[in-house]
């Protein structure tokens, strides 16, 4: 039987109830249209083929109510059935050349500046995109919004700081590849920049760890006293870092808001992050 056909009789296997709910013969459904963007999004990460059952793991949805939308996609060939599965066709192809066209004429910069200005209006801190300076184990503080408070973090453009002791250089170690971070710390010569600076290179690689699993790095006076910084780093479509965003506040204004300030940080930068074309990777 050709893969086609195998793929068919999947689709055919699928014909049970819906409740109304999921019923995707309705067009206009919200629902809907996620799901078709999310089909097309696990479709494009993946390096092989995904066969429904694979799809409705990976996405966490009924079989049942993707069956009639891969039909859909189907027909007007945003997928093709292939090997028992389904991949990008050529309709996705053009969609996704169109989008890039789009993005190319919206610049990355303004993505980041706007979405800058939203986080200092959720945050009411001051929010700032550091990016590593090569050659150099330094990060330079290139774009800021400030906050409006009378007591706010301040910083000139062009200003640099050490990687271990800022949240932002803590974001692009934790991104940075492993035998890189390996390097950094050997020959690293932490020096005190505050009472509280973290100078034990044990610690500061166990700080870096967390800040990789968390998705977010946080420093409480490490760099400054008085001064928490929140930051998570910013990849492009080709999955490189550009930066990290941060948010850099008083301690003393955020003694019981430091755990939501790390979720505002990690969903900014993770929506810029896809605004630029990065899809994080599925698992399968």
């Amino acid at each position: 039987m050709s893969a086609e056909r195998a793929a068919c009789r999947d689709l055919e296997a699928e014909k049970v109830y819906v409740s109304p709910m999921l019923n995707d013969r309705r067009p206009n459904s919200p629902q809907s249209v996620t799901r078709v963007i999310l089909i097309l999004e696990a479709l494009c990460t993946s390096p092989t083929p995904l066969s429904l059952a694979e799809l409705s793991r990976v996405l966490g949805t009924p079989k049942s109510s993707l069956a009639a939308l891969l039909r859909g996609l189907a027909e007007d060939d945003f997928v093709i059935s292939v090997e028992g599965g389904y991949r990008l066709g050529p309709g996705a192809f053009g969609l996704g050349s169109a989008l890039t066209e789009a993005r190319r004429r919206l610049q990355s910069s303004d993505l980041i500046r706007e979405s800058m200005r939203r986080l200092a209006g959720r945050s009411h801190e001051t929010v700032l995109l550091g990016v590593r300076d090569r050659g150099a184990d330094m990060m330079t503080y290139v774009d800021v919004v400030e906050s409006l408070n009378a007591v706010r973090f301040a910083v000139a453009i062009g200003d640099r700081r050490p990687l271990y002791c800022t949240a932002g250089g803590r974001a692009l170690l934790a991104a940075a590849p492993e035998a890189d971070l390996e390097l950094y710390l050997r020959r690293l010569k932490p020096g005190q920049y505050s009472s509280q600076t973290e100078t034990d290179k044990r610690r500061l690689a166990e700080a870096i760890a967390q800040a990789r699993d968390a998705g977010v790095a946080q420093t409480v006076d490490q760099a400054s006293d008085g001064v928490t910084g929140t930051a998570s780093v910013i990849f492009d479509a080709a999955g490189s870092v550009i930066g990290a965003l941060i948010v850099a506040a008083p301690s003393s204004r955020l003694h019981d808001g430091r755990a939501e300030l790390a979720r505002m940080v990690r969903e900014e930068a993770a929506a810029i992050s896809r605004s630029l074309g990065y899809r994080a990777p599925t698992g399968r």
